[in-house]
């Protein structure tokens, strides 16, 4: 591979809604510039980007992967991204890490709901970008329709720099308006043969072609006095001025063609080298100084000190940690050490390489812009930034969102429970939006994450990588026990039976706390009644009967407890008759003081496109939801509101469903509220029967 400098690499991330050939278009890049000798295929599992099994399953990617074509005297480094709403993070830091996004569109579905967050994250990244309409040769593909939802749907000037020559299954060439040249394609290599324009294109082209220079010349004052004098642009003019566009973000240039076919994608990859951002054209990168919150900057230079961000980490159960990183200053060799300036911890470098989808390529020296990945490191993690230890500097990190859906889960095989939770934390590592917990009062495993797809995954991860199986369950509402009233109660046992016997009496008042309040214990004991190396024996007893309640067994939250009587045997009394004592006057009272069930309550907040607010609202209604606001953002409201666990379960694939895709939340635990009396009923039912199960 020839050596290169920083200013003729690019970077870029391929995006787009899942389905419209973003993988197909990558591999046509490996094919066309003659790095694969053959055209890989997501459909018959051939695909270099795609080599994941659960993505072959699948047949679509759920992991973002890296590779990198030379083209016209450029490194071309590109990271091919899910389409799926799942895998938002994957997708938000590949894209953190890049000059360039293509913006991948199908041309029968037109801009579909991720396209638009897609963009939206380019939009916050600052990403020149470049759309290519794929898929033309399929039936009902239409490209007007296609460019029309895009202006419709994007605020972004568009202009189109290629027009299709027939559609469909008759789509068979481009006309490109900048060197206004036709191309014909009989195979998928990627090479046209150069024809005359179709006749009955001609006018099309003419007007396509005016706009088109109108647009670049609006790039740059001297180009548009140039054209308004001259009423032209030479193609120099129109490169350069399109590069100024694209570079700057006023211009998204749209192409036009098939992956499958290579239709297209060798212009594509022209104007990706043309008019694409390099590192050096991105300028200085941004980070802080540790251990204060000063600014530093990092020049996209060789002779800069070393930086980088790793932007994901791969867990292999053979090559161990894989960890891929961005160079944002300074070089790197391999066999080096590097300093972690997040962890403040210092890495020792084994070889670097280059991304080659599943595969490797050995680097020798990295420079700025260089996307690469080194094995083995014992600590770093995603985010992180990697620097030299005299020139420490910490860029920002895409923070980790909540996750929104959860799974209780359970082994398939006895015994296993050690397994899962060893596995999940290797999985973690590759993917921290992968969250396990254990629940406490219901005793489930928990496994969460940003919906069913990515849960699912996870877990055929977990059986392929780990070798271990696991059954997925809704999760059970961790309700409490709680009361209303208040009383004073004796707690007493006597036990005799020959020899020492068991003797402890108490006297407690039990009464309400306010919700949150938790739990209090007094010692009110006026003089010796009970002496005091068995009170806290009381409190003890008290605790371990609050764990379930008399209700339907669930932990006893909110009360006060004043231990103020009692009596004792001076032979026959021990801690543990106290303790039980304290133990048996707890649950007799309970039932006294109108005992009652709360539920926990989320804080939801849902954005969505206006015309689905009212939808979502009633929906919210009716799942005893109380609707707390609504503030606009941009095209769409956010929808606060707080919501019973109980009633939002499985809200991520309903909100799916509602919205077409195109609405997005996020959920938190709030607090605790009491549960409504019908459906208490039902509750106590239910635990009443799983008792008897368990019998």
């Amino acid at each position: 591979m020839a050596k290169y400098e920083s200013k003729s690499l690019r970077n870029l991330a391929i995006v787009g809604h899942g389905g419209t050939g973003k993988t197909s278009l990558c591999e046509s890049f490996l094919f066309i510039s003659g790095k694969n000798e053959r055209l890989g295929r997501v459909d018959d599992s051939t695909s270099t980007m795609d080599y994941e099994p659960e993505e072959q399953k699948r047949r679509g990617s759920i992991s973002s992967a890296a590779n990198f074509v030379e083209w016209e005297k450029h490194k071309i480094t590109f990271i091919d991204t899910p389409g799926d709403s799942n895998f938002t993070y994957d997708i938000k830091c590949s894209m953190s890490v890049v000059e360039n996004a293509v913006v991948v569109i199908d041309a029968v579905g037109g801009v579909e709901f991720q396209t638009q967050k897609v963009w939206e994250l380019a939009d916050e990244f600052k990403l020149p970008r470049i759309i290519f309409i794929n898929r033309l040769d399929r039936e009902r593909a239409n490209f007007d329709t296609a460019l029309d939802s895009i202006k419709n749907k994007f605020k972004r000037k568009t202009t189109p720099v290629c027009l299709p020559i027939g559609s469909e299954d008759k789509f068979n060439g481009i006309v490109d308006l900048i060197s206004m040249k036709a191309y014909l394609f009989s195979d998928n290599k990627g090479v046209g043969k150069a024809v005359d324009i179709p006749a009955e294109m001609k006018d099309d082209v003419k007007l396509m072609r005016d706009s088109m220079v109108e647009d670049i010349a609006e790039s740059d004052d001297e180009l548009m006095n140039k054209y308004l004098e001259a009423g032209e642009l030479s193609d120099e003019e129109l490169k350069a001025g399109l590069k100024k566009g694209v570079s700057f973000g006023s211009l998204v240039p749209v192409i036009c063609g098939s992956a499958m076919k290579g239709i297209g994608v060798s212009l594509l990859l022209d104007l990706i080298a043309v008019s694409f951002a390099s590192p050096v054209d991105r300028g200085p990168v941004k980070g802080k100084k540790p251990k204060t919150d000063d600014v530093e900057e990092r020049q996209p230079s060789e002779d800069a000190p070393f930086s980088a961000i790793v932007f994901k980490t791969i867990a292999d159960p053979y090559a161990g940690r894989l960890t891929l990183f961005r160079v944002y200053s300074g070089t790197l060799n391999s066999d080096t050490p590097v300093y972690n300036s997040t962890r403040k911890i210092t890495e020792k470098f084994g070889h670097v390489f280059f991304l080659e989808g599943k595969n490797q390529k050995q680097a020798e020296t990295l420079i700025p812009g260089d996307i690469a990945g080194v094995a083995k490191l014992k600590e770093t993690t995603t985010g992180d930034t990697l620097c030299n230890e005299k020139s420490p500097i910490i860029f920002e990190k895409v923070p980790v969102p909540p996750p929104i859906m959860s799974y209780a889960m359970e082994p398939k095989t006895r015994g296993d429970e050690d397994k899962i939770a060893s596995s999940i934390h290797r999985l973690t590592e590759e993917d921290p939006t992968i969250v396990f917990s254990r629940n406490v009062e219901t005793k489930e495993m928990i496994l969460s994450g940003m919906g069913q797809v990515h849960i699912e995954v996870n877990i055929e991860k977990m059986k392929r990588k780990f070798g271990v199986e696991v059954n997925l369950n809704t999760p059970k509402i961790p309700y409490k026990e709680t009361i209303k009233g208040k009383t004073n109660i004796q707690g007493k046992y006597k036990k005799q039976s020959g020899g020492r016997g068991q003797f402890g009496d108490c006297w407690i008042d039990i009464e309400p706390l306010p919700r949150g309040g938790g739990f209090e214990f007094h010692d009110k004991i006026v003089g010796g009644v009970i002496p005091g190396q068995y009170r806290p024996a009381v409190e003890k007893g008290i605790v371990e009967a609050a764990a379930k309640g008399v209700l339907a067994g669930y932990p006893v939250v909110d009360f006060k407890i004043n231990l103020t009587f009692g009596s004792y045997h001076t032979v026959d009394s021990s801690e543990m008759a106290f303790k039980i004592a304290g133990s048996m006057g707890f649950k007799k009272g309970l039932e006294m003081c109108q005992p009652t069930l709360l539920e926990p309550i989320m804080k939801i907040e849902v954005i969505v496109p206006d015309e689905y607010m009212g939808d979502i609202m009633g929906d919210l209604n009716s799942r005893r939801g109380k609707i707390i606001g609504v503030e606009s953002k941009g095209n769409n409201q956010v929808v606060k509101a707080s919501v019973p666990m109980a009633e939002i379960l499985k809200y991520a694939p309903d909100l799916k469903s509602m919205t077409g895709g195109r609405g997005t939340f996020t959920i938190e635990f709030s607090h605790y509220e009491e549960l409504p009396a019908h459906i208490t009923t039902k509750v106590i039912e239910q635990a009443k029967k799983e008792k008897e199960q368990e019998k």
